[in-house]
C-alpha cells in the first residue's frame, strides 16, 4: 500500500484503545467494493472488549475535562493540520474502502476537517449563565461533559458521519467510544484514531472498536456509557433507541429518508436537472439526504423526464481508484439486490424505466424511473442507490401532499424562480432540513443537522447544536455562610 499515514500493518488485525492492541477475538476482512480485493483485516469487538474501553474512557475522562481549555483545543487545531498534511492518504482510503469517487472523497475529507475546525473552538466557549437569584446567593446554570459517549456511525460517508460525533464530544470534554461500521473501519474509525493519536489526544480517551450487532447492544446497555449517537438506518435505529432508553441513556438518532426535491413549473429546466443529478447520484445515491423523490410539475414533467434520462445515460461508472468516474460501486452485494428488487418491482407496479436500471457487479447503472405514482414501492421505500423517481405533480397543494407521504422527515427542497412560492410551499414540509433553490444533500458542519419522525428523535448535531447534545446542564448555587434554617 502507498499510505505512509495509516500503513496496514499499524491497523490489521487490531483495533484502538489509545494505542494499538491485538487480541484473542475474531477479524473481519476489509473489502475493495470495486474489486473485491480484500485490503486487510479488523479485530472485532465483543462485549468484554467493550466494557473495557468504556471503563478506560471513564477513567481517563474526567482528568481531560480538567485540562486548562486552551490545552484541550490544541488537540483539535494540531488534528486538523494533520488532515490537511495527510489530505491524500485520507482520500486514498475513502476511495478504497467505501467506493467513493475522488471527488466524494475529497469533500468527505475537508468537511471532516472543518469539523475538527470548529470543535476546536468548542472549548473556550461559554459553558453557561448567570441566573437571577436571592441577595447574597450566586446562580449558575452551567453545561457539564456526560462523561462517555458511545458512537455508532454508518458506512456511506463513513469519515464524516464519524467525525461531527467524534470531535465535538470529546472538545466539551467526554471520553468516547467508537464503533464504526466494520465495512469501512479504516476509513470511518482507523483515520480518526490516528489523526488523535499523533495529535496529542491522551490515551484511553478515544477507543475505536468495530464490531457488529453484539458490540452495538454492549455500548448501549453499557452503565458507564451516558450517551447513544446513532447514524444508520431507520430499522436499527428503533432498536438503538429502545436499548439506550430502557437504561436511561440521552440518545440522538439521525436515520434515514424519502426526501424530495420539488421542481415547480417556472424552475429553470437546466439548473432543474443539474441539481436532481446531484441529489440523486452523490455517491451512488448512498446518502440519507439523497433525493429519493423527484416532483415535477406537470407542465414542465415531460421536458424533464427527458432530460434527467440523457444525463443518467452520459454519467460514467466505475471504478474510482483507476479511473475518473460519475459513480462508483454500491457497498456491496446485499445493497444492491435491494436496489435492483426496488427497481423491478416499480416497473411491475407501472412505473416506465427511462435510463439504467441493472448491474454490472456492485457497478448500478444511472437509473431514472418515470411515471411514478403514491402506491408504487419506489415511492415509498428508501432505495440508497443511484435511482431517479421522478412523480408529476399538478397544484402546490399536491406538491406538498406527496412530499409529506411518508413516514421520514429529513430534508426536502423547492426549486423556483418566484423565491415566495417556494418558502411558502417548503413551509408546509415536514422535514428537519429545508433548502429553497438547492437540492436535497447538504451539509455544512456549522449547521444544526437532524430530522423528524422515522428520520431521528427531534435531536441535532453540528453547529450551534453540538454543545447542548453532548453536555448536560447543572444548576449551581453558592452563597457566602450557609442558611440557619428554621426546622
Amino acid at each position: 500500500m502507498r499510505d505512509s499515514f495509516l500503513p496496514v500493518g499499524l491497523w490489521n488485525q487490531r483495533y484502538f484503545t489509545g494505542r494499538w492492541e491485538t487480541g484473542p477475538l475474531p477479524t473481519a476482512a476489509v473489502i475493495e467494493p470495486a474489486t473485491g480485493e480484500q485490503l486487510g483485516q479488523v479485530a472485532n469487538a465483543d462485549a468484554a472488549r467493550i466494557a473495557q474501553s468504556a471503563q478506560a474512557a471513564k477513567d481517563a475522562q474526567a482528568s481531560w475535562f480538567a485540562r486548562p481549555y486552551e490545552e484541550r483545543a490544541a488537540v483539535f487545531r494540531r488534528a486538523a493540520q494533520l488532515g490537511h498534511e495527510h489530505f491524500d492518504d485520507i482520500v486514498h482510503w475513502l476511495v478504497r474502502e467505501s467506493g467513493s469517487t475522488r471527488a466524494k472523497a475529497a469533500f468527505e475529507t475537508s468537511i471532516s476537517i472543518k469539523a475538527l475546525q470548529e470543535s476546536a473552538a468548542l472549548p473556550s466557549r461559554s459553558q453557561g449563565e448567570v441566573l437571577p437569584s436571592t441577595p447574597g446567593r450566586l446562580s449558575l446554570a452551567r453545561r457539564r461533559p456526560l462523561g462517555v459517549i458511545g458512537i455508532i456511525s454508518p458506512f456511506n460517508f463513513p469519515l464524516y458521519l464519524a467525525m461531527r460525533a467524534v470531535a465535538p464530544a470529546l472538545a466539551v470534554g467526554n471520553g468516547v467510544v467508537l464503533k464504526p461500521d466494520p465495512r469501512t473501519a479504516v476509513c470511518g474509525g482507523f483515520v480518526i484514531a490516528r489523526l488523535f493519536e499523533l495529535a496529542g489526544l491522551p490515551e484511553g480517551l478515544l477507543h475505536v472498536l468495530p464490531g457488529g450487532a453484539e458490540a452495538g447492544a454492549a455500548l448501549t446497555s453499557d452503565p458507564n456509557v451516558a450517551m447513544i449517537q446513532f447514524t444508520g438506518s431507520t430499522g436499527a435505529g428503533r432498536k438503538v433507541g429502545e436499548a439506550a432508553g430502557r437504561h436511561l441513556k440521552k440518545v440522538s438518532l439521525e436515520l434515514g429518508g424519502k426526501n424530495s426535491l420539488i421542481v415547480l413549473d417556472d424552475a429553470d429546466l437546466d439548473l432543474a436537472v443539474a441539481n436532481a443529478t446531484w441529489g440523486v447520484y452523490l455517491h451512488q445515491g448512498q446518502i440519507c439526504m439523497s433525493t429519493g423523490r423527484l416532483l415535477v410539475q406537470r407542465g414542465i414533467y415531460e421536458q424533464f423526464l427527458a432530460r434527467l434520462a440523457s444525463k443518467a445515460k452520459s454519467l460514467t461508472v466505475g471504478d474510482p481508484a483507476t479511473a475518473d468516474v460519475h459513480l462508483g460501486p454500491l457497498i456491496n452485494a446485499q445493497q444492491r439486490d435491494h436496489a435492483y428488487r426496488v427497481v423491478q418491482a416499480a416497473q411491475q407496479a407501472g412505473a416506465t424505466l427511462e435510463a439504467g436500471g441493472n448491474f454490472d457487479g456492485l457497478f448500478f447503472q444511472a437509473t431514472v424511473l418515470g411515471g411514478v405514482t403514491r402506491d408504487n414501492p419506489a415511492f415509498n421505500e428508501e432505495i440508497f442507490g443511484p435511482v431517479a423517481v421522478v412523480v408529476p405533480f399538478d397544484t402546490d397543494e399536491e406538491a406538498v401532499a406527496l412530499a409529506n407521504d411518508t413516514e421520514y422527515g429529513l430534508s426536502a427542497a423547492v426549486l423556483s424562480q418566484d423565491v415566495g412560492r417556494a418558502l411558502k410551499l417548503g413551509e408546509q414540509l415536514r422535514v428537519g432540513l429545508l433548502h429553497i433553490n438547492d437540492q436535497t444533500v447538504n451539509d455544512e458542519v456549522i449547521n444544526p443537522f437532524g430530522g423528524v419522525g422515522a428520520s431521528g428523535n427531534g435531536t441535532s448535531i453540528g453547529g450551534v447544536a453540538n454543545h447542548e447534545e453532548f453536555t448536560q446542564w447543572q444548576w449551581l448555587t453558592v452563597k457566602g455562610d450557609a442558611p440557619a434554617y428554621p426546622l
